[in-house]
């Protein structure tokens, strides 16, 4: 399943510092980040994820961001999106 989680980063600092290519290959199998899309002012990012639910990616998420981001998740309407990379496109 593709799913999309938006971070309002409340430390841009930390947020920041975090490598974004191992929070996003170092979730549980199951769980990868396809694209990571943040704000150039730092509020806000948002990020493309492959995972089993929801709540898996929200189970290895929030904890990983604890403290630096608030974040919100939905399910992709694959049918519907566009430009989605073909690795999340062929889950469809």
């Amino acid at each position: 399943m593709n799913i999309v989680a938006i971070h309002r980063i409340t430390d841009p600092e930390k947020f920041l510092s975090m490598d974004a290519e191992e929070v996003a290959g170092g979730g549980p199998p199951g769980v990868q980040g396809r694209q990571f899309f943040p704000a150039k002012e730092g509020s806000t990012a948002v990020c493309l994820w492959e995972a089993d639910s929801i709540d898996s990616l929200r189970n290895y998420l929030d904890p990983a961001t604890a403290g630096v981001t608030e974040n919100t998740y939905f399910e992709v309407d694959v049918e519907r999106a566009t430009g989605l990379p073909e690795a999340a496109a062929a889950g469809a």
